[in-house]
């Protein structure tokens, strides 16, 4: 059995730079074990018997743009699931949608954005939602819902929307009823759910692009900002601010904070909501 790559403290200090500056994703000095664990085999598939070559391989090999994807998948974890967080998420349908509903009805037109949404489960489980509230007058409403995620092999998966029984582990059975059909070993998504969806490969660390989508209604950004620097973490919640409408609601994850942004959110009134509001 090969002996592992280790990294020095040279080639380290490179790759978190380089990860860094591509993603906005902080390792901090106790994660190097992280790294080297998870890229361990990568090294060992690409013949490299030490870090100095891959990331030259990274920096200027022809390769680079596709072998940082590959890298990014196999060091970021992609844990979401179908109607994760329940009491949070039944705050957005029963208190914030009502509401935004209400505000649109001249226009009746809806937008929610799901940033870094991984496999797709989380704008899938809003936009059921939406079907839920609106009902039989969702052909009145011009309907928009966009994932987005830094990794192309998680979108890929987002948008064949076919989910195995570890995506329900939380989830009533009538809404896998009501909602999939078994194929196999998968569940597949009902197409007029699939349709209210549209996926997309975006950096949280580019606002520009963010800009050119226009303003949302509602935003959901969980369990990303925590591996991000208060830099990091200051300019996208920047962006948010300034994509959200006026009434908007920006939900977050169960542990994160926006305590360093008071001053451009205030916390929405309505327990374990995780949700705030322009301040």
């Amino acid at each position: 059995m090969p002996t592992m790559v280790k990294m020095s403290d040279l080639e380290f200090s490179a790759l978190r730079k380089l990860i860094y500056e591509r993603s906005g994703i902080a390792f901090q000095d106790n994660k190097r074990y992280v790294l080297e664990s998870r890229l361990a085999r990568r090294l060992e598939e690409l013949e490299m018997d030490s870090f100095g070559q891959y990331l030259q391989f990274l920096s200027i090999g022809p390769y680079q743009t596709d072998e940082f994807q590959e890298m990014f998948n196999r060091i970021t974890i992609n844990e979401t699931s179908f109607f994760r967080n329940e009491p949070q998420l039944d705050v957005f349908e029963k208190v914030v949608l009502p509401k935004i509903l209400e505000a649109r009805k001249a226009t009746k037109r809806l937008r929610i954005w799901s940033a870094a949404c991984s496999t797709g489960e989380e704008p899938y489980t809003l936009a059921m939602q939406v079907h839920r509230s609106l009902g039989v007058r969702l052909s009145d409403w011009h309907v928009e819902i966009l994932g987005t995620d830094i990794s192309q092999k998680v979108l890929n998966i987002a948008q064949d929307a076919k989910y195995t029984s570890f995506s329900f582990r939380s989830v009533d059975p009538l809404v896998v009823s009501r909602y999939f059909k078994q194929d196999g070993g998968f569940q597949v998504l009902d197409p007029t759910i699939r349709q209210m969806v549209n996926f997309e490969k975006h950096n949280l660390k580019d606002s520009l692009a963010a800009s050119r989508h226009g303003i949302w209604d509602v935003i959901f950004c969980r369990n990303v900002m925590i591996y991000f620097d208060d830099d990091m973490r200051k300019r996208v919640l920047e962006m948010f601010h300034k994509q959200l409408a006026d009434d908007g609601v920006l939900f977050i994850g169960h542990s994160e904070t926006l305590r360093s942004s008071s001053n451009l959110f205030k916390p929405l009134d309505a327990p374990q909501s995780f949700a705030y509001t322009k301040a």
